[in-house]
């Protein structure tokens, strides 16, 4: 069998969401995995960056094509920071994980209630 040249399909993100938020519920629903969106997005652009297919992401990280694909969905798991990192190195990226401050206001009772749960 023929080996098929790698082609992604051209696919406006933004375009799709401003129709997808006309929808009753979508904006809500998006909202709550806003981030999941967002990893998924850097991961796909990641390896486009790097003109990998699937397979080759797959090889490179000792896995299989399924496996990167699902990794690149939004499913019911979320990637461990090492199957992150094998990622990102078949890429050609690094992974960078940061705590940023909330931007809710921290009142004292709400410290006093999170005391022994890292509060």
């Amino acid at each position: 069998m023929a080996e098929r040249e790698y082609r992604p399909v051209a696919h406006d993100h933004d375009e799709f969401l401003e129709r997808a938020m006309r929808r009753k519920g979508f904006a809500a629903a998006y909202a709550e995995r806003a981030d999941e969106y967002e990893l998924v997005r850097e991961l796909l652009a990641a390896r486009a960056q790097a003109g990998l297919t699937q397979e080759q992401v797959a090889a490179c990280m000792g896995t299989t094509k399924s496996a990167v694909s699902r990794l690149e969905g939004i499913g019911k798991h979320s990637p461990s920071v090492g199957t992150l990192k094998k990622y990102a190195r078949a890429v050609g990226c690094e992974v960078e994980i940061r705590l940023v401050p909330s931007s809710r206001p921290t009142t004292a009772s709400t410290r006093r209630s999170l005391r022994g749960c890292g509060g």
